[in-house]
């Protein structure tokens, strides 16, 4: 039996010739742009090498210097600061259960034995954990000295991230607000210490407190929407049975 070698195909009319001519031609074209453009970026990098460098050599030392920074300025100086703030943690946490907590908080805020209080803490340590940590301790200690605009200030500077001091000192701000009779603003705060983060502790306790905000404002339909919340999703909770009294309050201002 014969055999035949394969060949390739080989255009037979004139358009696939034509096709194929004019398909080559597209190839060397893209090949010539890209060479163009390799030719044109090479002749842009060599001719601005001197600024390619400096930029590169720039944000090295940028970083160098920031992490030379954090290891030598900024680490140190975080040490140092919560070393200081121990003393004025010690009043602090004392104050909660001594019944001289006013002249124990005193001390927290102002310093005592050789130590810093949380003032002298923010002012000397500013950028540091410790003071923005001391923000939060000097914001309590005001708001139980009865000082409730300082407490406002530090409080609300405060950065809180985690799950229990942050709703803690935005409803703090709520409690001066009260105390300073501006319910609105109390209210505000409550609500936004409620929804800052959802747990069995917080969220419930700022609820109820923005209930009652909201029936001293006159605002029946917000403090049941707060009640109501309270009674469906923490039934459990110590606010829960209080929550119920006052719904009954709010239906009969409605």
């Amino acid at each position: 039996m014969a055999t035949y070698k394969k060949r390739g195909h080989k255009p037979k009319t004139k358009a696939e010739k034509q096709s194929a001519i004019e398909e080559k031609s597209t190839t060397a074209e893209v090949f010539n742009t890209l060479d163009e453009g390799a030719s044109k970026t090479e002749a842009w990098v060599e001719k601005n090498q001197k600024i390619i460098l400096g930029v590169v050599g720039a944000v090295a030392i940028c970083v160098l210097g920031y992490l030379a920074y954090q290891q030598f300025v900024q680490n140190p100086k975080e040490a140092e600061a919560m070393n200081e703030m121990f003393q004025a943690q010690s009043y602090y946490e004392q104050a909660l259960t001594s019944p001289a907590k006013d002249s124990l908080f005193t001390l927290a805020v102002n310093g005592g034995e050789g130590k810093y209080g949380f003032d002298e803490i923010i002012e000397n340590y500013s950028g540091t954990a410790a003071a923005n940590l001391a923000r939060y301790y000097a914001g309590m200690s005001y708001l139980n000295l009865r000082n409730y605009q300082a407490a406002i200030d530090n409080l609300d500077d405060y950065d809180g991230d985690d799950e229990m001091s942050g709703p803690l000192a935005k409803g703090a701000i709520g409690d001066a607000f009260v105390q300073l009779g501006q319910t609105e603003e109390a209210l505000k705060y409550y609500e936004e210490a409620a929804s800052m983060r959802t747990n069995e502790v917080t969220t419930p306790r700022f609820l109820l407190k923005a209930g009652i905000a909201a029936i001293n404002l006159n605002k029946p339909d917000v403090a049941l929407k707060h009640f109501t919340k309270i009674e469906e999703e923490y039934p459990n909770s110590p606010e829960a049975a209080k929550a119920v009294i006052y719904v009954g309050r709010a239906e009969a201002m409605q």
